[in-house]
């Protein structure tokens, strides 16, 4: 069955989310309650092993509660044989999407004890999640981060029908170093995980991700935990428990990272106020005690004011020196590579000193449209290459939708999509003239997963089945009686002499 033609009682499919290995998602409409559904099908339904293994994980989803966990609305079977689940939709996105971004500090962190959380609910229910991403990390309208795809998550105690085996689970850029090793697994693996993440948004990359495999698993065994730039630093003894290469030495669950979350943001050092310490032990007596209290006072007083001015000077030739060096690299081009010391990186520096600096904010508006300029740029070189829907992440279509996930009315992008999906209709045409029946089908539903609303493509759709048999049926041979009747050659003659 093909993907625009799916059909499920209930539900009005709209056109394709995302497709894996196994299974793809769709784009649907609850037509009982009106509400915009995700709904992951699988591919086939041959590999009974795999298909029971899409129904335990629609059941574990099903037995968690949590605002930061997806939600199962509906588990059942195609008429094909394939199972589907039925899920709430959330329309903000993946952090994936803002790979190469830095966080700034709050966000990261707000992100951080909201998947901790929704974790605690996991590891109580004695699982291990086991892909814990960016790409598993969406996003609803309010922000909210939504833990997804339980597809390889596991009962602890029977982690080692797969671990004995030497079957390594997860992706290797966020894999704990006993994940890499295939051993069996706990919460703490996850933790890892997470560690990794927050260690990306707050440095906008991933240390740990090689060229290949193998040098990824050796970076996750080998590599010491990296170091967070200065402004963040209070926070590295807790990236190196969250990181730490034996389990034993991390947070013991997702309560205690939780806690200590807790804790540093409640008790954070950079409140912290120094001034000269006085000792008044004695009540003084008399002028000279007097005025020897006044001269402790102002020296205070001068000290205080002192260190202060100091700081303060010290503070502004930082935020010089930054916005210098992001200046820099914004001209030459360094808008994210390489870490700490790309444009991005450095006003997002500026901006822990000053949060409202108009300069660092100004950069980073600048920053943001020279990225968009790039993707806009790439888009049409991918266009004009045909690459319009693949590879993934490196076609017209990625780019285009890049720059609209930063900048949703961009009409530079929004053109760009259209202008895909009418490619995809001046292929579909073409194809049908040559009677390529099959073909016309396939590009006209990659259009519609360019442009799920395009109407030429709707129409196309629909009128798939009819254009078909129009063309399959054999011209009808006008009757005898319809027939001109032959002209007698002597008789049109006799008729051209006397008219």
């Amino acid at each position: 069955m093909t993907e625009q033609l799916l059909e499920i009682p209930g539900y009005q499919v709209h056109g394709r989310l995302g497709k894996g290995g196994m299974a793809e998602v769709y784009l649907a409409t609850q037509a009982s309650l009106q509400r915009k559904v995700a709904i992951k099908v699988l591919l086939s339904a041959d590999d009974q092993a795999f298909s029971q293994r899409f129904l335990k994980e629609g059941h574990i989803v099903a037995s968690l509660h949590h605002p930061s966990i997806i939600t199962i609305y509906d588990i059942d079977q195609l008429a094909d044989g394939r199972h589907y689940l039925t899920m709430e939709f959330v329309p903000g996105g993946d952090l994936a999407q803002h790979k190469g971004e830095v966080f700034d500090l709050p966000r990261a962190l707000r992100i951080v004890q909201q998947v901790a959380s929704g974790l605690a609910v996991v590891h109580d229910k004695g699982l291990v999640h086991r892909d814990i991403k960016p790409a598993n990390i969406l996003f609803r309208s309010d922000g909210t981060a939504v833990i997804t795809d339980f597809g390889v998550a596991k009962e602890v105690e029977l982690d080692h029908d797969l671990t004995q085996f030497g079957i390594a689970v997860g992706s290797p850029s966020y894999s704990s170093p006993e994940q890499a090793q295939c051993q069996a697994l706990d919460a703490r693996s996850d933790i890892y995980s997470l560690g990794v993440i927050l260690l990306e948004m707050l440095t906008g990359s991933n240390p740990y991700r090689a060229a290949n495999y193998t040098q990824t698993v050796m970076n996750h065994l080998q590599m010491d935990v990296p170091q967070l730039p200065a402004h963040v630093q209070n926070y590295q003894w807790l990236l190196e428990r969250m990181l730490a290469k034996d389990p034993d030495e991390r947070f013991a669950d997702c309560k205690v990272l939780l806690a200590s979350l807790d804790e540093l943001t409640r008790d954070d050092p950079d409140s912290t106020r120094i001034a000269p310490a006085l000792s008044l032990s004695k009540p003084a007596r008399g002028k000279t005690a007097r005025s020897a209290l006044w001269v402790w006072l102002l020296a205070g007083i001068v000290l205080l004011a002192g260190a202060g001015g100091g700081y303060y000077l010290y503070q502004q030739k930082q935020i010089s020196d930054y916005l210098a060096r992001a200046e820099l690299r914004l001209q030459n081009g360094s808008l994210l590579e390489p870490a700490q010391d790309n444009a991005d990186y450095l006003f997002r520096q500026v901006l822990a000193l000053d949060a409202d600096n108009p300069q660092a904010l100004d950069g980073l508006a600048r920053v943001l449209q020279a990225r968009i300029n790039q993707y806009l740029q790439l888009a049409e070189q991918r266009l004009a290459d045909q690459q319009l829907l693949l590879p993934e992440d490196d076609s017209a279509t990625h780019y285009f939708r890049q720059v609209l996930a930063w900048e949703p009315d961009n009409l530079l992008a929004l053109a760009g999509i259209n202008r895909v999906a009418q490619r995809y209709i001046e292929q579909s045409e073409a194809a049908y003239k040559r009677r390529e029946f099959a073909l016309a089908l396939a590009l006209v539903q990659q259009g519609l997963e360019v442009e799920p609303a395009n109407e030429q493509l709707l129409q196309l759709l629909d009128g798939h089945e009819q254009r078909v048999r129009l063309a399959q049926t054999p011209r009808r041979r006008p009757a005898a009686a319809e027939q001109p009747a032959p002209v007698n050659p002597v008789k049109r003659l006799w008729n051209n002499l006397f008219d």
